[in-house]
């Protein structure tokens, strides 16, 4: 079972609090329920472990490779903010690049891990671990970058400001961080996730645009994904076999998770609420997220064969090609094994 902790909620699973506030002016959320129940209680066709902390009071999960291998961050005993990598029932702390924060946002089958962490001198870049040593990947000119995702040829995809301050998507490889191209070059632009083919998806906003749109970018050439018939969409994820997941505005003025495959974007629906957004897809197509129920409050869920089941309160970050799925609830990590 999981502990009963009273902890604050965290950050908002930090890799939907973009794309749902970008989303804003096309969705009106209820107010979060505050009568959830125990995360464990819903379990009834997984095993769940907690996955424990650094020493402080909360942890969030975002990404699991094929080995079961989980990252994300937890708070110290100093109360900082520090990168882990979970494996085997041990949870390490990851360190920093000389600042007191970082955050591990994704993994691949070698056991890379990549994400963001404060710098000794105040800002915050992103960084690539491997073998226990943390590395800088530096930026495009500005003062910080994020690193979002990394495939397991090494390639890892982000942001970072340029020179001139404007934010811009960004693939680093044997070496070197350079900006996207394929049209990318000259827009704002964020890259969330890149396969091991090379196609990346994120989003993007022109100069003259007042939302974002999700982008595929293969072979050098963009794909605009469209939407769900509002005006703003975001691509989080993107598996071996190119389907693409993610959020984008609908008709009613509501915001849901959405396939795209082929061309064609489908709206996944919700749990019964507003909104709902997709965080991972693995390589049968099982795809995990966040979605409102009727109350309001924010429930986990896998979609699978065209049917969105509900796991339990919180959100789901990610999910292995086994179905292990890491889930959020309230300061709390977890790993959900099917039975």
């Amino acid at each position: 079972m999981m502990r009963d902790r009273s902890r604050p909620i965290a950050a908002g699973l930090v890799a939907f609090a973009l794309a749902l506030t970008a989303c804003q002016e096309e969705t009106t959320s209820p107010d979060v329920s505050e009568s959830s129940p125990n995360l464990a209680a819903t379990a009834a066709n997984y095993t769940v472990t907690d996955l424990g902390t650094l020493g402080g009071d909360q942890a969030e999960a975002f990404a699991i490779n094929n080995a079961g291998h989980v990252v994300g961050y937890s708070q110290t005993p100093d109360l900082e903010l520090h990168a882990f990598l979970w494996k085997n029932g041990v949870m390490r702390d990851l360190g920093t690049l000389g600042g007191p924060t970082s955050f591990a946002y994704a993994i691949n089958a070698a056991g890379q891990v990549v994400g963001e962490s404060s710098t000794a001198a105040g800002e915050l870049h992103a960084f690539l671990w491997q073998n226990g040593v943390m590395r800088d990947l530096g930026t495009l000119g500005g003062d910080w970058s994020s690193a979002r995702s990394i495939n397991d040829l090494g390639q890892v995809v982000g942001w970072s400001r340029g020179t001139f301050g404007s934010i811009r998507a960004f693939i680093w490889e044997a070496g070197t961080m350079r900006r996207l191209g394929g049209g990318l070059e000259k827009t704002f632009g964020r890259a969330w996730s890149i396969n091991n083919g090379g196609r990346v998806v994120g989003d993007f906003q022109r100069p003259g645009m007042t939302y974002r749109r999700a982008f595929r970018l293969k072979d050098g050439v963009m794909t605009d994904l469209g939407t769900l018939g509002g005006n703003t969409s975001f691509a989080m994820a993107i598996n071996g076999e190119g389907k693409v997941v993610g959020i984008a505005g609908t008709s009613p003025g509501r915001s849901h998770a959405f396939l795209w495959q082929s061309g064609v974007m489908t709206d996944l629906g919700t749990l019964g609420g507003r909104t709902s957004s997709a965080a991972a897809i693995n390589v049968v197509g099982q795809i995990v997220g966040s979605s409102q129920i009727s109350d309001g409050s924010y429930h986990a869920f896998v979609w699978q064969n065209g049917v969105m089941s509900r796991l339990g309160p919180g959100g789901a970050t990610g999910i292995n090609r086994s179905g292990w799925i890491v889930v959020n609830y309230e300061g709390h990590a977890a790993l959900w094994k099917p039975e």
